[in-house]
């Protein structure tokens, strides 16, 4: 118990930095940041990046897409309509297509438009194709085809660089004994570390204690047994 009443917690989130020389390169995603650097050489028209949630994919993306100049559409938001416009653009970045694509027959249009006119597309999912609810079968078939890099768990090194970085987009800056400590409780993934991150800033700020190794331990325990939004009188 801290000894001080509970707070409002007005969570305003964090702005993250998401240029080029912002993203953290490790052993994980060494083979997504080389497949985007590579381009315009790639060795197909187009190529998926597939990762968990958080991995870096979407910021990956976004990277290649201010390099290639290209145009970005969710897949759910995708329609016949967009086969035109997006292809007046040399690249294309689709992102999240496990998570439900708008109109198969546009994707597949788009996946041979980039082929015939040597353009690009970069797509983005969660699952591997061979794993996507995908009616269409040409559609299936070629994302099956397509190029693909994963993006796989962070390990420790890049874990830690993953949460200074996520503590500097919310202007928080933390010991690196406490950094290390929290790279070596926290599960191993990107998701979990931005849990912490917003766990850890909301019960230092509701509790108005500095973030000290106690309280990272703390913000843990809260995230293990699901109550990390409640704070101890």
């Amino acid at each position: 118990m801290s000894g001080e009443p509970n707070q409002f917690v007005f969570d305003w989130g964090a702005r993250p930095a998401l240029g080029a020389e912002d993203f953290l390169i490790g052993e994980s995603n060494a083979a997504a940041v080389a497949l985007v650097d590579r381009w315009p050489d790639w060795s197909m028209s187009s190529a998926l990046v597939v990762g968990p949630p958080q991995s870096g994919k979407s910021h990956l993306a976004h990277v290649w897409e201010l390099r290639s100049d290209a145009t970005m559409v969710v897949a759910q938001e995708l329609s016949e309509d967009h086969v035109p416009e997006l292809m007046h653009r040399r690249a294309l970045v689709v992102e999240d297509i496990d998570r439900g694509i708008g109109s198969e027959q546009a994707l597949f249009h788009l996946l041979n438009l980039a082929r015939e006119q040597r353009t690009s597309v970069l797509l983005t999912s969660r699952a591997p194709a061979g794993e996507l609810d995908v009616a269409l079968p040409d559609l299936r078939s070629r994302l099956r085809a397509l190029a693909v890099t994963a993006i796989g768990a962070p390990d420790p090194t890049l874990l830690s660089a993953v949460l200074v970085k996520l503590l500097a987009d919310r202007q928080i800056a933390v010991a690196p004994p406490i950094v290390h400590f929290m790279a070596r409780e926290v599960d191993r993934s990107i998701a979990a570390a931005v849990r912490l991150v917003e766990a850890i800033d909301r019960l230092s700020l509701a509790t108005r204690r500095p973030i000290t190794r106690a309280l990272a331990g703390e913000a843990l325990m809260r995230l293990r047994d699901g109550n990390s939004d409640q704070t101890d009188d």
